[in-house]
């Protein structure tokens, strides 16, 4: 037998894959502003979040 909330997220994504997904899961205020550009590479993160004293 299958849950509930398995079946919820089975239908869930039958419809993105017809639709798309028209509603984000997460608002605007809850996401990284800069996660929607690509990283070149895995420093960049380390660069972006360097603390303004460790650049002397």
């Amino acid at each position: 037998m299958v849950g509930r909330d398995e079946a919820d997220h089975a239908r869930r994504g039958r419809i993105d894959d017809v639709f798309g997904e028209v509603l984000p899961r997460t608002s605007a205020d809850e996401r990284d502003p800069g996660s929607d550009r690509p990283r070149e590479s895995s420093d960049d993160w380390y660069r972006d979040n360097r603390p303004p004293h460790h650049d002397r």
